[in-house]
């Protein structure tokens, strides 16, 4: 039983991710809320957790024309400076106040979400 609840997380989070819903965030809410993993931990398994999944996803989205090729390189360098520059970052934070900044994000984007209109055609 202890492998099983891990595993339907992650299925369901790759699912989304699939979809790019962004499966990783409900990863890391299912590892630090419910399976009492500490923060920095978390992200450390998603971030090896994003890459397969991300490479699974990826052959569907290029079949299906989803990938603008001219913003990929500078996306790719861009993502990759940002990750390593925020990786070092938050190791300096304390766990707390890492899990308050993670919670706002989570509700700014929910609050975005929840009051954006969509574009008129």
């Amino acid at each position: 039983m202890s492998f099983l609840v891990p595993f339907l997380a992650g299925t369901a989070t790759g699912i989304l991710s699939a979809f790019g819903i962004g499966g990783g965030s409900l990863l890391l809410i299912y590892l630090t809320a419910f399976a009492g993993v500490p923060q920095h931990q978390a992200q450390g398994i998603n971030l090896l957790y994003f890459l397969p999944a991300a490479a699974a996803a990826l052959p569907s989205h290029r079949k299906n024309g989803l990938l603008e090729k001219h913003t990929i390189l500078p996306a790719v360098i861009a993502g990759l400076t940002a990750a390593a520059l925020t990786a070092w970052v938050s190791n300096g934070l304390d766990t707390h106040l890492l899990q308050k900044l993670f919670g706002l994000f989570l509700l700014c984007v929910g609050l975005r979400e929840l009051f954006r209109k969509e574009p008129k055609p």
